[in-house]
């Protein structure tokens, strides 16, 4: 697929109040390790050890007060990047803490032959930029796995930092948050789903 735009962000858009409440909120919830896919459903999947693949910290949220907040953002994105993708659900938000030296390395968000369509992912930023270095959320604009034997040769785009900022893209997009190299770094992520690509 190509498209003008691959990402849409919004800087600064939801306010300190609002990122604090979702921050104080999910760590008064018990944090586990995060893992790549629907390791729910994964009994092969061993829980106690980290995945090469991500070293974080997550809380499933399911609140209403937090889709209401970020909703019209989604569909401002969707309809002002000209996706115009078709979803009909949203899964649970996962709100996540990286602490020093935790990651995400590059993935999609989508599931392979998996019956959940993931179309559209929003990252939410709840840190303030001096609360943390490193933690970089950045995108590779190519259509094939990046190789990170080659990362100079891989077209990053390094994203709003700014506390609030909401940014919207679709879930095929390649992306990663580098390691987090002092203080402590807060997002909360969420995922629209639909059935057959429209």
């Amino acid at each position: 697929m190509i498209y003008d735009n691959y990402t849409w962000a919004f800087q600064s858009a939801l306010s300190d109040k609002f990122c604090d409440e979702i921050v104080k909120y999910a760590l008064s919830k018990k944090l586990e390790k995060g893992f790549v896919g629907d390791f729910t459903r994964d009994p092969t999947i061993d829980k106690n050890k980290t995945p090469k693949e991500r070293d974080s910290n997550v809380v499933w949220l399911k609140e209403s007060w937090i889709y209401k907040e970020i909703l019209p953002f989604i569909n401002k994105a969707n309809h002002d990047a000209g996706w115009n993708f078709h979803f009909d659900k949203i899964e649970r938000a996962q709100f996540t803490k990286y602490k020093l030296n935790q990651f995400y390395n590059w993935h999609t968000d989508m599931f392979p032959n998996s019956e959940i369509k993931r179309k559209i992912s929003v990252t939410c930023q709840l840190s303030d930029p001096n609360d943390y270095q490193g933690g970089e959320l950045e995108f590779d604009f190519r259509n094939y796995e990046p190789d990170e034997r080659k990362e100079s040769s891989v077209y990053c785009d390094k994203k709003l930092k700014s506390k609030g900022s909401v940014i919207v893209f679709p879930s095929f997009l390649w992306h990663r948050v580098k390691p987090v190299t002092k203080g402590t770094r807060y997002s909360l992520v969420l995922w629209c789903n639909g059935n057959d690509w429209r």
